[in-house]
């Protein structure tokens, strides 16, 4: 299996929380992002494996 087909699997959403507001996450398979709208970052899915620091967040409107 190569990294383009790692996938992301949604059902981790029941497991993720945002690690600065402790409030559920999105998921947006377009980005492939977890966005949390309390805290207004998305972080970033690398290789079907979500990168939870908040220096790694990509600040959203």
């Amino acid at each position: 299996m190569n990294k383009s087909e790692i996938q992301f699997d949604p059902k981790m959403l029941e497991a993720l929380i945002c690690p600065m507001t402790h409030s559920t996450l999105s998921y947006d398979p377009e980005r492939q992002e977890l966005v949390s709208k309390g805290a207004k970052v998305a972080y970033p899915i690398r290789n079907g494996i979500p990168v939870m620091l908040p220096s790694e967040a990509r600040v959203i409107d």
